[in-house]
């Protein structure tokens, strides 16, 4: 572990950070502190009402304190049976208050952990929603995975085993100590005389956990890294017979997990016995003290629980004192993701926000890069006018989706403009604008849920009627109402009861429905087949009057009506115009042309 890690558990910024989503239940916080000084300070009274009690049972004279004659209501104790029995009463009630004491306090403290992991989820949640693509595009996803459920949950840890307990086992021993010396200071001494050894266990065991811990983290994180990517890509697995390379991958990270656990185990297996160890030669020293000594037996019996006392939390408190670490560490983990600075701007009331959008659109020396240092797209400049359909043609990878995921501000360009209305969007309510913007992708995906769920998107303002119409437009409904329960039907995770080609009918509803200014098909048609491909062309023909357009297709047959054909190539603009100007002009768009249409021929014949 390295020395900046530690130091994390005395970094107070971050202990504040985290005691900021503790502000809503502060009482309840400052009630477990209570309760906490409660059970310390009670902690020495039951031992010391035992030493009475076997003194006064084997005849040693003992002079009863005022305060022990006030809790038992001032009745004459002179009489031995009778203090007995007095004190027996008193310690049973006081078990019990003790008790309910205790319960209370875990409770509170676990009620309070929950309370914050519920909160600090959701805000990680809304942050994670707000980042900009690129995060996802260099985050694996098991990652934030981790961070959001896995990383929260030791937050709970903090309060419910980690800070507060740890608070209340330390007063614990203080005041259990400082009892001890006030009896006896010598006998104190000598009692803890094997304590060093103690300390010197509970060091080597914080550090090799907390090592432990470290590595079941990363390995849990890896792990969930892995089991995600996989599944989501169990076609390609299957598909190249990679079922047996991939399962070894798995067992190597799975066998650091199992290794990392199996250390801490051992940490625990050796500390324990030692810590047992340490408290029977201290009870040893006792005793032999006492007996050659005093000949005290209630005394020989107190200070029995007092060490007792002690030594009880110095078995967990090394262990809570990994959990409080751990819960650091995974608090910083997701502090970082809520730092993240690479996101939109929050909407302000300056922003650009019209009732209705014309659908303008302007390109002027646009360069964009995923990563900040090669360009995918450079200095791109064009115009769309209000109502125009445009078409992106150019081959895999020249920047035809980039440019739409622009248009969107999914990404953030870093030179040039975009302007929808000659406002840039920069200017634009983020929400408006993306609302004025419907998009039918290549790569569609549905959530786990009802076909209806999909298309509106859990909106319950859009009623099935508007569904069923949007449907009949493009001649779909059909097919939906031939699945069981129609609109009703569960398409279960990623769609995946439904082929490629459904699975874009219904995206393309889903598109039609939020009637957009600007529409965006990204190879909406690539995969449906010729008579689904005809039904919604016709569709489209009535969708895109009075609407603009962006087309991008591999399939050049599909874009021969645009106003404009844009063609791309390595992320620069080669050519724009009208499909007849541009196969007239014998240029890049031609040849490919020609490219499809020789094609397409070969595959005829």
């Amino acid at each position: 572990m390295t020395a900046n890690a530690k130091k994390k558990i005395f970094d107070f910024s971050l202990l504040r950070r985290i005691f900021f989503f503790v502000r809503p239940y502060k009482s309840y916080f400052y009630l477990s502190l209570a309760l906490a000084i409660f059970m310390a300070i009670a902690a020495p009274v039951r031992p010391y009402l035992i030493q009475l009690t076997v003194n006064g049972a084997t005849g040693k004279a003992t002079q009863i304190p005022d305060w022990v004659k006030w809790v038992l209501f001032g009745n004459d104790l002179s009489d031995v049976s009778r203090f007995i029995i007095a004190v027996t009463i008193f310690q049973i009630s006081f078990l019990f208050v003790e008790t309910a004491i205790r319960f209370l306090f875990s409770y509170i403290t676990a009620w309070m952990g929950q309370n914050v992991v519920k909160d600090l989820r959701v805000t990680v949640y809304k942050k994670v929603l707000g980042l900009n693509l690129r995060q996802f595009d260099q985050t694996p996803i098991g990652t934030l995975t981790t961070r959001t459920i896995n990383d929260i949950e030791s937050i709970n840890e903090i309060f419910s085993d980690g800070l507060i307990p740890i608070v209340a086992d330390l007063l614990t021993i203080i005041i259990t100590l400082a009892t001890m010396f006030y009896m006896d200071w010598k006998l104190t001494l000598v009692s803890l005389t094997p304590f060093p050894i103690m300390i010197i266990a509970t060091y080597y065991f914080k550090e090799s956990v907390n090592k432990s811990f470290m590595q079941v983290r990363n390995a849990v994180a890896a792990l969930n890294a892995f089991v995600q990517e996989h599944i989501t890509g169990m076609q390609v697995v299957q598909a190249f017979a990679a079922e047996d390379k991939e399962a070894g991958a798995f067992k190597k990270i799975n066998e650091k997990h199992r290794d990392a656990n199996i250390n801490a185990i051992f940490a625990y297996s050796v500390f324990f016995p030692v810590v047992e160890v340490v408290l029977a030669v201290s009870m040893g020293i006792l005793v032999w003290w006492i007996a050659d000594r005093t000949l005290d037996a209630g005394l020989l019996v107190a200070f029995i629980l007092y060490l007792n006392q002690i030594f009880r939390p110095l078995r967990v408190i090394a262990d809570k004192f990994n959990v409080l670490q751990m819960g650091m560490i995974a608090a910083e983990r997701v502090l970082k993701v809520l730092d993240n600075t690479d996101e939109l701007p929050p909407s302000t009331p300056n922003d650009f926000a019209p009732k209705h959008i014309k659908g303008d659109i302007s390109f002027k020396e646009v360069s964009f890069s995923y990563t900040g240092t090669q360009n995918v797209l450079h200095r791109i400049n064009f115009e769309v006018k209000a109502g125009e359909t445009v078409a992106l043609v150019g081959h895999t990878g020249s920047g035809k989706t980039s440019i739409i995921s622009l248009l969107n501000r999914l990404y953030q360009i870093q030179e040039g403009e975009i302007a929808i209305d000659g406002v840039d969007i920069n200017r634009w309510d983020t929400d408006c604008l993306r609302k004025g913007i419907g998009v039918v992708l290549q790569d569609v995906f549905l959530f786990s849920g009802t076909v209806m769920d999909n298309i509106t998107l859990r909106n319950p303002e859009i009623s099935l009627a508007q569904v069923e119409e949007a449907a009949k437009m493009i001649g779909v409904h059909d097919f939906i109402m031939q699945l069981p329960g129609g609109y009703q039907y569960n398409v279960m995770e990623r769609g995946s009861t439904l082929s490629l080609g459904q699975r874009q009918l219904i995206s393309f509803i889903r598109a039609l429905l939020y009637n957009p200014a600007i529409l965006i098909l990204d190879e909406a048609t690539s995969s449906i087949d010729t008579e689904s491909e005809l039904l919604i062309e016709k569709a489209i023909d009535t969708l895109i009057s009075g609407r603009t357009s962006i087309v991008i297709a591999h399939r050049l047959s599909t874009i021969r009506k645009a106003n404009q054909i844009i063609v791309l190539d390595k992320g620069e603009l080669k050519e724009k115009g009208s499909h007849a100007s541009l196969l007239a002009a014998g240029g890049f768009y031609a040849r490919l042309h020609e490219m499809q249409f020789e094609k397409k021929k070969a595959v005829l014949q």
